[in-house]
């Protein structure tokens, strides 16, 4: 890593989240907006190649799409350059490029940025592990912007994985995703999702817990993307200059046993 300023390149950096990172970034202190890329050939101000970018960044913060987020993650490997990845909406073949890459980068990945998201990941872990799944139905919800494409949200995944955890399970097992139709009777131990597209709604998370005789309902609302950008450059400071290896926010807040 460079002397001074830790060099940031933005992938995806005309993108809604892409320009509001791009802001973060300027205004942080030790930081330095070293280089801004979109899509091959997509023209702007400033805009540089995916190559020249990563010749000039210490750290590329990637907001963009999960197969442009696992080439990158392959070609930040071969130039050594630590990565923040934001994208959401990975499939396995996605999650296991990023997992070839960073042994031999540092690379913090995580559905959503947001502090307070990843603070709510271990309240839902917590709660989940002290409710009983025979007197608790676990139920996410997320709502967004009518212009997100992925559903649900990576930041319920998140959630629904750490209600898994709690309860020693795995989302896959008792993950169920949409409903429709007889269905019958709610399995015990299923976690759902609900999902809301609509507007230009920011992002809302919650996680119900809903016994016969009481409800808890943790939650959180963005109100401005910025708070996502927050996140990205905690992100970026912290994984400067750190180890090879695949990392997440609750590594970067200190939550983790790694």
């Amino acid at each position: 890593m460079s002397q001074g300023p830790i060099r940031i390149a933005v992938a995806g950096a005309l993108g809604r989240m892409g320009q509001a990172m791009c802001e973060a970034v300027r205004a942080a202190d030790g930081l330095e907006l070293a280089a801004r890329f979109d899509r091959p050939g997509v023209a702007g101000d400033d805009l540089v190649s995916l190559e020249d970018a990563l010749a000039r960044a210490d750290v590329v913060i990637d907001f963009t799409t999960p197969d442009a987020s696992a080439a990158l993650a392959a070609q930040a490997a071969e130039r050594g350059v630590a990565l923040v990845v934001g994208s959401t909406g990975l499939g396995e073949a996605h999650l296991a490029a990023i997992t070839e890459a960073s042994r031999r980068i540092a690379i913090v990945r995580a559905g959503n940025l947001s502090l307070g998201v990843n603070m709510l990941l271990g309240f839902v872990r917590q709660a989940a592990r002290a409710l009983p799944a025979e007197a608790y139905d676990i139920e996410v919800f997320e709502a967004h912007h009518r212009r997100k494409v992925d559903a649900p949200s990576g930041a319920a995944l998140m959630l629904g994985e750490a209600a898994a955890a709690g309860r020693g399970t795995h989302l896959s097992k008792v993950g169920r995703r949409a409903r429709d139709g007889i269905t019958g009777a709610r399995p015990v131990g299923e976690i759902g999702f609900s999902v809301m597209r609509g507007g230009g709604i920011v992002g809302e998370h919650s996680v119900t817990f809903a016994a016969e005789d009481e409800i808890l309902t943790l939650a959180h609302s963005a109100r401005d993307r910025g708070l996502f950008a927050r996140g990205g450059v905690a992100a970026a400071r912290w994984v400067a200059g750190r180890a090879a290896g695949e990392y997440d926010m609750q590594d970067v807040l200190g939550f983790s046993d790694r």
